[in-house]
C-alpha cells in the first residue's frame, strides 16, 4: 500500500564513468511517462547547471548518460524509472541557468530503428523475438509472453518495434493473450497486459481527483469484408463478411488474406479490426496522487460514478514535481460485470470455470447458442448467436473460460455450444 503522504523521490545521474551522482537537490520539473502506442519510457527534467567537483552539471550530464528515478514510500524503495539523454537544452539567464533533458530507456533505440529479417516457417514466437532483440544487444530478463509457430515472415526495411508488434498481434490471432513489452532495468519484460500481481485500488470518494469520459462512435468499424488473392483480370473475391454494430450503419473496412493465413485465420484478425475499433469509441483517463509502480499495461481498479471494475493502463504521466498521476484507461472485464464487487467477480470467474469442460477439438463442427467474446479469457462480449453452426479453429487451455474460437466471429464458453 503507497501513503502518499510519504512519498519521495530520488534523481540519480550515471555519468560516463559510472559515478552515480545524487542530483535531486539540483531538479524541478521532475516526471516520466509512458504514451499510448509508443514501446519506450520517457524521462523529462529540469536541472539547476550547479557545479561538481569544480564542473558544471551540464558539462558532466550530456547525451549518452543515464538518469534514474527512485521511488521511496515509506515501506519500500524502487527503481521506477531508467533512461539514457537524448535531448539537452541549456538556458543561460542573468537569474537563472538551467539546462533541461530529455531521456528515453533501452525501448527508443529499438523502436527508431529498421531492419531486414527473415523468420522461418515454424519458428516459435519467443525465439523469434529473443533473436530480433539479442541482435540489437538488448537482453530479456522475463519472458511471459506467447510461443507459438508462425509462418515464414520476411520484414524488409521495417522499424523493429513494427516487427515486434505484428509478431505477437500474430500470435493473437492463434489464440495467445495480448502481450505488452517493457524495459526494465536495462532488461526487456514480455508480459500478458494486465498480469501484475500487484493491483491499486483508485476511488472517487478518497483518491481520484478529476476523470473524463468520452464516447464517440466517428472511428467506429462496424463491417469487415475479407478478400483473397487477385484473378487474372484484377477482382478479388469476397470470401467472408464479418460484422460488428451495424446497427449504428455501415463502416466498412478490406482485410486482404495473404497466402500463408487461413480464412480462420483472416475471419480473426477481420474480427479484431472491428473489435478494436469498438475498444477506441471510449477515451477515459483519471487523475489522482502518484503510484510510482504503475506502468503501461497494467490493471488497475477503479470505482467512479461512470468508472466501475477493471482497467487496462494504455498510458501513464507521473509528475514528481506535484505528486500526481495522469491515466488513460481502457475496460478490462467483460461486460455486464461492471459495478460488481470484488466477491460477486470472484464468484462469476469460478462458475465460469466450472463449466470449462473438454470434449471439444480443433476441427470439431459445433452448434453455438450463446455470447461470443474478444479473446479466450472472456472479456469483450460481442454478438450473441442462436443456432449458430460453425467449426472450432482455435483450441487453447481448457482452465481459460472461453477455451475455443469459433470460424471468425470469437471465442466462447464451453456450455454455450454442441457438437453438430
Amino acid at each position: 500500500m503507497i501513503d502518499a503522504r510519504k512519498l519521495k523521490y530520488k534523481i540519480i545521474g550515471i555519468l560516463e564513468d559510472g559515478t552515480q551522482l545524487d542530483i535531486t537537490g539540483a531538479t524541478e520539473d521532475q516526471g516520466w511517462e509512458e504514451g499510448e502506442g509508443e514501446l519506450a519510457l520517457r524521462i523529462n527534467l529540469t536541472v539547476y547547471n550547479a557545479k561538481y567537483r569544480g564542473q558544471y552539471l551540464s558539462d558532466i550530464l550530456k547525451p549518452g548518460c543515464i538518469v534514474a528515478i527512485v521511488a521511496d514510500w515509506g515501506d519500500g524503495t524502487e527503481e521506477v524509472a531508467r533512461g539514457s539523454i537524448v535531448d539537452w537544452d541549456t538556458t543561460n539567464r542573468s537569474s537563472e541557468d538551467t539546462f533541461s533533458i530529455l531521456a528515453y530507456d533501452e525501448l527508443f533505440d529499438f523502436q527508431n530503428s529498421q531492419d531486414n529479417v527473415y523468420i522461418t516457417a515454424g519458428t516459435g514466437t519467443k525465439a523469434a523475438l529473443t533473436a530480433i532483440f539479442s541482435d540489437w544487444g538488448i537482453p530479456i530478463g522475463e519472458y511471459k509472453g506467447p510461443d507459438v509457430a508462425h509462418a515464414k515472415t520476411v520484414f524488409k526495411n521495417e522499424y523493429l518495434s513494427d516487427m515486434v508488434e505484428q509478431l505477437l498481434d500474430d500470435a493473437m490471432k492463434q489464440g495467445a493473450p495480448k502481450c505488452i513489452i517493457r524495459a526494465v532495468q536495462g532488461a526487456i519484460r514480455v508480459l500478458p497486459e494486465g498480469s501484475n500481481t500487484t493491483i491499486y485500488h483508485f476511488d472517487e470518494d478518497s483518491n481520484i481527483e478529476v476523470t473524463k469520459d468520452k464516447v464517440s462512435t466517428q472511428g467506429l468499424v462496424t463491417r469487415v469484408k475479407v478478400v483473397g488473392k487477385e484473378d487474372s483480370e484484377g477482382r478479388q473475391p469476397v470470401e467472408a463478411i464479418i460484422d460488428g454494430q451495424t446497427e449504428l450503419g455501415i463502416r466498412q473496412r478490406i482485410y486482404n488474406r495473404q497466402e500463408n493465413d487461413s480464412l480462420a485465420t483472416a475471419k480473426t484478425a477481420a474480427q479484431e479490426i472491428i473489435t478494436n475499433s469498438e475498444a477506441d469509441t471510449r477515451t477515459t483517463s483519471i487523475q489522482g496522487p502518484d503510484v510510482p509502480m504503475i506502468r503501461r499495461g497494467d490493471k488497475v481498479h477503479i470505482n467512479g460514478r461512470t468508472l466501475n471494475g477493471y482497467f487496462i493502463v494504455l498510458s501513464v504521466q507521473h509528475n514528481a514535481a506535484s505528486g500526481s498521476m495522469t491515466m488513460g484507461v481502457k475496460a478490462f472485464q467483460e461486460e455486464g460485470t461492471a459495478g460488481q464487487s470484488n466477491q460477486s467477480q470472484t464468484e462469476q470467474a469460478q462458475g465460469n470455470q466450472e463449466t470449462t469442460g473438454s470434449g471439444f477439438s480443433q476441427g470439431d463442427r459445433v452448434i453455438l447458442n450463446g455470447a461470443v467474446y474478444r479473446d479466450s479469457y472472456g472479456t469483450g462480449k460481442g454478438k450473441t448467436c442462436s443456432n449458430y453452426t460453425g467449426t472450432i479453429t482455435i483450441a487453447v487451455d481448457t482452465s481459460r473460460p472461453c477455451p475455443y474460437h469459433i470460424d471468425g466471429i470469437g471465442w466462447v464458453y464451453p456450455n454455450t455450444i454442441t457438437k453438430a
